[in-house]
């Protein structure tokens, strides 16, 4: 990350930070990244019965010992505005993002997305917090009508998770404007890596490369195209959003490599760093309907670079051999599951 002198960062140590989403996978990675800044990080994972901190739980025990793990749900907006009171900054992670389960569950969506954001805004607003930084998506494009994509592209919602998302940012906008709020929005492009679940098409194919017992590698649409960064990349543009003092409140801010590739590429890198010679299954049942795939997402990311200094600085072929590395150990150790992806 090349800092211009003239672009002061806010130091994180000793301050008061929030993670909503935390449990997740890039959450769990912006935790680490916190942590090493020496900030006193509060990680919001969602309630449930089975006593799980998702991602929290396989990170060291010397990152877990210096966090305030917290459960609870970002739609209960009384816990929301208790959560916030003395936090410094929130950087809001938590939500819906499984792209086929939008087509069958949408108000969930919106319950999650759009009104979980409203609390969280409502909340820093009340209490008076320093910055927040929203969690947008490159979906929020839909299919480029121009490439590369910069923020002022027309927003398209293409899947209820998309539509959910644009409300989202839209709030954040507004409330930037109408209150003030020092609101930051980042729109990540594609992220992948260690821990991201076969919900996404990268890990779900590594795994089925990996997988003895798997005997086909099984796709949808192998054409979509896709930007592609780094989870540790990512993490570390939350970061800077969070910091950056030179930023502007109420825009979006796109983070991208600014390189592109299609899922049949995909396949095919992982199965060269692999060694896998399995056969490629089309399947139906992982496709998205016609008018809702999203042909191509290439980010423009001029914006971010300018006010922040990001740049990726690992380069996909890199992060997929660091990803298959992951995946290598997860399968020799049993921790597999199949899950069946649909998303690109």
């Amino acid at each position: 990350m090349n800092i211009a002198v003239d672009q002061i960062i806010t130091p994180l140590a000793g301050r008061n930070v929030l993670v909503t989403g935390a449990d997740g996978f890039i959450g769990s990675h912006l935790v680490e990244a916190l942590v090493a800044t020496d900030a006193n990080v509060t990680a919001l994972c969602l309630y449930n019965s089975f006593d799980s901190l998702g991602w929290i739980d396989a990170l060291p025990e010397c990152i877990r010992a210096k966090l305030n793990v917290v459960r609870g749900d970002i739609r209960d907006a009384a816990f929301i505005r208790s959560l916030t009171i003395r936090q410094d900054t929130v950087f809001h992670l938590a939500a819906l993002i499984a792209i086929p389960h939008s087509y069958v569950a949408a108000q969930s969506y919106v319950d999650t997305n759009v009104i979980g954001t409203l609390n969280v805004l409502e909340a820093a607003r009340e209490n008076g917090v320093r910055r927040v930084v929203v969690t947008s998506t490159s979906e929020v494009y839909g299919t480029a009508i121009t490439v590369p994509i910069a923020e002022t592209h027309p927003l398209q919602g293409q899947s209820p998770y998309s539509a959910s998302k644009v409300g989202a940012d839209m709030l954040a906008e507004s409330f930037a404007r109408s209150h003030d709020l020092p609101v930051v929005t980042l729109r990540p492009f594609n992220t992948f890596g260690p821990r991201q679940s076969e919900r996404a098409v990268i890990p779900t194919i590594i795994r089925q490369a990996l997988d003895p017992k798997v005997h086909a590698i099984r796709v949808g649409d192998l054409t979509p195209i896709r930007d592609f960064t780094f989870v540790e990349d990512t993490a570390a543009a939350f970061v800077l959003a969070g910091t950056t003092n030179s930023i502007e409140f109420g825009i979006p801010y796109n983070a991208g490599s600014g390189r592109a590739v299609t899922v049949g590429e995909v396949v095919e890198l992982a199965r060269r760093l692999t060694g896998c010679d399995k056969p490629i299954l089309q399947e139906e049942g992982r496709m998205r309907p016609p008018k809702s795939e999203v042909g191509e997402l290439l980010a423009d990311s001029r914006r971010f670079h300018e006010v922040t200094g990001w740049r990726p600085a690992v380069d996909f072929h890199e992060g997929m051999e660091r990803t298959v590395s992951w995946w290598r150990k997860q399968i020799h150790e049993g921790r597999v599951r199949q899950e069946i992806s649909y998303a690109t």
